[in-house]
């Protein structure tokens, strides 16, 4: 085959893997999980090492996902989440990302050490100087709105060849991952929407509603994959009193605070739900038992320590795992149910399973 028939199949083979990504994208109901794909889709691309994707918050970028392939392996994804997402970026502080973001231009970089003295923009290099880091090559591009207005920004870091030395993203990739930015905006703006739906007004954690339906997703998934799933049912224990003795304002308040402590000591793709009055339930993805067990101690013990303003309080649990408790995805709420009735009987303040 000659080189422009062999280039032809390379393009027509690209733009086919783009039109799957968008597919696959707008199919994503969780806007976390929606996140991390739209990173993972635009590295395997690009074969980039590492990507970041920010969301704009007023003046400042949110560091909304982080991939690293390098500081993963070395600091672990948790420890590496936890120092790159502590700060958000400042877009009064000169930077790429902030640049792209206040501009709505494209960054390509074949080494963002090497900027010529010209552009209107530089590379803060102190943040690779606090992760041990080094950044080669970068590719950046907005995530505009049908408005002009950039929601957010994509960061591609050190592409890699096939035997993995890290040199320049190919000038043919500018484009394509410039569609796919905008297949990735109108994703994250339909998910934002759709989630407005499926929230609880008073909490804003996800509502029963969503929660049935990810529940459903989530046996398919069991299914085909075999991947467990497990539910954690969590009740407040004598959440009535605060009502009774401080009013529904107070219990409102506190509803809120309970709901922030379990999203704040919840994994992102973890299903956080007010499923009714003073009970929550958490859908715990790719989660086995015994991991679902532990999760729910440890938020057991988070809620027992912490200084609510209306008083102290604790919560009974219960935990019920497919496939380990139940055969069904039906009978995983019934089973948490039981093994959470099973707790309030022991005395409260304690995590019992099916």
């Amino acid at each position: 085959m000659d080189a422009p028939a062999a280039e032809r199949r390379s393009v027509t083979q690209l733009l086919k893997q783009l039109i799957q990504i968008g597919i696959a994208l707008s199919s994503e109901r969780d806007l976390s999980a929606l996140l991390e794909r739209i990173v993972a889709e635009a590295r395997r691309f690009t074969n980039a090492e590492a990507g970041t994707l920010f969301l704009r918050e007023g003046d400042r970028l949110g560091f909304a996902v982080v991939q690293n392939d390098a500081l993963a392996e070395r600091l672990g994804e948790r420890e590496m989440r936890r120092r790159l997402q502590a700060e958000p970026l400042a877009l009064t502080k000169a930077s790429l990302a902030g640049y792209v973001a206040t501009t709505g231009e494209v960054v390509s970089l074949p080494d963002a050490y090497s900027i010529p003295g010209d552009r209107p923009y530089k590379f803060d290099a102190a943040l690779d100087q606090r992760m041990a880091y080094r950044t080669h090559s970068v590719l950046i591009v907005p995530l505009r709105e049908a408005t002009g207005e950039v929601m957010g920004v994509l960061e591609l870091i050190n592409a890699r060849d096939d035997a993995g030395k890290v040199g320049p993203f190919d000038d043919e990739y500018r484009g394509l991952i410039q569609a796919l930015a905008s297949q990735a905006t109108v994703a994250i703006r339909n998910t934002r929407l759709e989630e407005l739906s499926f929230k609880d007004a008073l909490t804003g954690v996800y509502n029963r509603r969503y929660f049935k339906l990810r529940i459903d997703e989530e046996a398919k998934r069991h299914a085909r994959f075999g991947a467990p799933v497990s539910v954690a049912l969590l009740d407040l224990d004598n959440f009535k009193a605060i009502n009774d003795r401080l009013g529904h304002e107070a219990g409102d308040e506190t509803l809120r605070e309970v709901a922030q402590l379990i999203v704040a000591n919840s994994r992102s793709f973890s299903i956080v739900t007010r499923y009714g009055g003073d009970e929550f339930a958490v859908l715990l993805v790719h989660t086995p038992k015994a991991g679902a067990v532990k999760y729910a101690q440890r938020i057991r013990s988070v809620i027992e320590r912490h200084p609510f303003r209306h008083g102290a309080l604790t919560v009974s649990g219960g935990v019920a795992s497919l496939p380990e408790d139940v055969a069904d995805s039906g009978d995983l709420i019934p089973a948490a149910d039981r093994a959470l009735y099973g707790s309030k009987r022991l005395g409260r303040n304690n995590i019992q399973t099916a």
